[in-house]
């Protein structure tokens, strides 16, 4: 059973706070979003990526939505001027499906991808890195209602109803064995470094977790191939593809202690052996009640985090040991920015870098702070000394 969530739109209804803002009139850094398709794709304007990438990253999230608006855009500007932000990542393709500017992806118009978030993206990649921001877009890759409604024959469907199948929260997904997914996929990939990003970061790759799962049939997945295969398949096809290109995949926090798939494909070893990066998302609020002995593991953010991290440390060596000839992943974890479960204060914040720090040592390579309205504790992006007495001492509900 799947205990943790994924994205932001799950974490803001169930922590019943707003996400960022979808502004009625999105603004760009140029101004606003234009509203008027073109009818078939133009070449991009090519530019390079960040000069000199930073070997450890402290980054924050935002909405395509935020990222096409100047005044959320001032704000990261400001962080990265006021504290020691040097990365963002942003949503270029969402858990809707669609695509948060115009690209150069045939397919993406013929489905009707486009939702544009983000009237320039060449304009905002170029103030971005001026600002010397390391910029990383993220790209849900099975969760994808666009898709699944403009080609149904490579969408998970649904036996009883005899359609598109979809989750508890209404939302369609592709067959994760399918070649066409993962061409398109690609695509969208290349086209996004083409323009400037620095780092393509994938999310959802993997198998459904929640909804009627006992109701699903996969057009392409025969049923019999495990699961775990078919998403190792998929990181070695992304990797044979996108040779040049720096990649990172998001894999459920519990996949850096369990060792079965979790019932979604998803293997750590398999994410270490083909990306630049994996991001475990051990958010504390997102393991079950009870896990590891702690009644709410949300009010022990040292504890769950250090605990993840030391483990998926632990197995990463073990593959470098086995395996001296190959170059594998470095760590770099997603972490709890929002109050859910607890009240997450700079010191709760705080005591998941520090346990990311204490964690992987001299392998630390930095972290990622996730916060639905894309807000974020500043206390934790800049030099700290941990207050482990005041930690310890804290009040817990």
């Amino acid at each position: 059973m799947i205990f943790v969530l994924e994205e932001a739109e799950e974490i803001a209804e169930i922590a019943n706070f707003p996400q960022a803002p979808a502004p009625a009139r999105a603004l760009s850094v140029i101004g606003p979003v234009v509203q008027d398709l073109p009818e078939e794709p133009s070449q991009p304007l090519l530019q390079d990526g960040l000069a000199n990438p930073p070997e450890i990253i402290k980054a924050v999230y935002l909405t395509s939505w935020s990222a096409g608006t100047s005044a959320r855009i001032d704000y990261v500007a400001n962080l990265a001027k006021t504290t020691e932000l040097n990365a963002v990542v942003i949503d270029i393709k969402d858990f809707s499906g669609e695509i948060a500017y115009f690209t150069n992806v045939p397919e993406a118009f013929t489905y009707g991808a486009h939702r544009i978030k983000i009237g320039d993206i060449e304009a905002l990649l170029k103030r971005l890195h001026e600002e010397g921001l390391y910029v990383i877009a993220r790209v849900t890759v099975f969760q994808d209602p666009v898709l699944a409604r403009a080609r149904p024959d490579l969408a998970v469907q649904s036996i009883a109803k005899e359609g598109v199948w979809a989750d508890y929260k209404g939302l369609a997904w592709v067959d994760p064995a399918s070649r066409q997914v993962w061409n398109y996929i690609v695509s969208i990939t290349r086209d996004a470094a083409s323009r400037g990003f620095d780092e393509i970061n994938f999310d959802y790759v993997r198998f459904p977790s929640d909804g009627n799962l006992q109701d699903m049939r996969f057009p392409v997945w025969d049923g019999r191939m495990p699961q775990q295969q078919i998403i190792r398949e998929f990181f070695a096809y992304l990797r044979e593809h996108l040779s040049d290109v720096t990649i990172s995949a998001d894999l459920f926090g519990l996949s850096t202690s369990s060792r079965d798939d979790l019932g979604i494909g998803q293997i750590i070893e398999d994410a270490f052996e083909y990306f630049d990066y994996v991001y475990p998302m051990v958010y504390p609020s997102h393991y079950a009640d009870g896990y590891r002995g702690y009644w709410n593991p949300a009010e022990y953010p040292y504890e769950v985090v250090h605990f993840s991290l030391a483990s998926a440390q632990v197995r990463l060596a073990a593959l470098r040991a086995a395996r001296p000839e190959r170059q594998f992943a470095k760590l770099r974890p997603w972490l709890q920015d929002f109050h859910l479960g607890a009240t997450y204060d700079p010191l709760m914040v705080q005591a998941q870098v520090q346990a990311t720090k204490d964690a992987l040592g001299d392998e630390f390579t930095g972290f990622l702070l996730w916060a639905p309205t894309n807000w974020y504790t500043q206390e934790a992006l800049n030099p700290f000394s941990f207050d482990r007495a005041a930690y310890e001492l804290r009040p817990r509900d």
